[in-house]
């Protein structure tokens, strides 16, 4: 089968697609041909070797997938072959196949396509377990949203705009902001133009808001610490800047603020920490939950475009110069 083979930490243009051997099933797996696979700036890191879950060498990037079931392994019983499924793995979705965990396989309703279903293993799981799982977004609480262009930004507009949420977006160009509107966004800042702090105050009437969902970290968490309400809760789930930042714990005293990090790496089994049977269940039970909004028209995750699997380095070029809005999928 082909798959993308990175063979040393580095550049993804040192990269190829090679022929490689199928995976071996094992017990409490399942393979699957793998139609769609999502791409994202933690899939450079990786590469990189600069991600915490960046696995060995040598190994096939990619973490999220839409595909076909194949086989089952004999003590699996809960999926059948020929059944539509949303994959997610610490690595190997940058290929034709993926021997995955059935504990990571979701069934994906046929309303939603393989394209689309990538959005949801990584990004908009990590939306979900911020402002659902932890968060607890109520109706008509305002969310701030950094970011926004981006694909983990936008699946946090959109989500944040389907509960209810009075939907702040930040992003650094009119383009990302216009596509955080077209989500739902109901307020606008550009970053790079005036000040969102304070923005962010006059908007809310000096409260602040009650939710801050940040890929970004550095100084836009900073000042997020500053333009929020009483028992607000933050949730920063990456440093695409590049700047992890600290914390002041008065600020957090003051106004009874916490701040909640969501690692799904976690909950998709990737940590060191084995995750429990209940975290499991609360899983796939979100995951059911959220391809149901999709299916029903309350969710529109935004593609970028599709690149074959052969041109995967053309579309991490994307991503690697911050040009993406929503996400861009590579299909075998």
């Amino acid at each position: 089968m082909r798959a993308v083979v990175c063979r040393e930490y580095g550049s993804h243009r040192d990269m190829a697609v090679e022929e490689v051997a199928e995976p071996e099933l094992r017990p409490g797996t399942a393979r699957i041909a793998i139609a769609a696979a999502g791409t994202g700036f933690a899939n450079l890191l990786a590469i990189e070797g600069r991600h915490q879950n960046s696995p060995a060498l040598p190994f096939t990037p990619g973490t999220e997938a839409g595909g076909t079931v194949l086989e089952v392994a004999d003590d699996v019983d809960r999926l059948v072959p020929g059944q539509r499924v949303a994959a997610s793995v610490r690595y190997g979705a940058f290929a034709e196949q993926a021997v995955v965990p059935i504990d990571n396989l979701f069934p994906l309703p046929d309303a939603v396509d393989f394209a689309t279903a990538t959005h949801f293993p990584s990004i908009y799981a990590t939306a979900y377990g911020c402002l659902v799982l932890h968060g607890r977004l109520r109706r008509g609480e305002s969310l701030l949203v950094h970011g926004a262009g981006g694909g983990s930004g936008l699946a946090a507009v959109d989500l944040g705009r389907h509960l209810g949420a009075r939907v702040i977006a930040t992003a650094g160009d009119a383009a990302k902001l216009a596509a955080a509107r077209a989500s739902g966004a109901a307020h606008l800042i550009n970053h790079r133009d005036e000040d969102f702090r304070q923005r962010v105050l006059e908007l809310t009437d000096g409260r602040g808001v009650d939710a801050v969902f940040d890929p970004v970290g550095g100084e836009m968490f900073r000042q997020s610490l500053r333009c929020v309400a009483p028992e607000a809760r933050l949730f920063p789930v990456g440093f695409v800047s590049g700047d992890i930042p600290q914390i002041p714990a008065n600020i957090l005293l003051v106004k009874n603020i916490s701040v909640h990090g969501v690692n799904w790496g976690y909950y998709a089994g990737w940590s060191r920490t084995p995750r429990t049977a209940r975290d499991i269940e609360r899983v796939h039970a979100g995951m059911a939950e959220l391809f149901r909004w999709c299916a029903e028209g309350h969710l529109a995750p935004v593609l970028h475009g599709t690149f074959d699997l052969a041109d995967f380095a053309a579309a991490l070029d994307l991503i690697a110069d911050r040009k993406v809005i929503g996400k861009v999928v590579l299909t075998t």
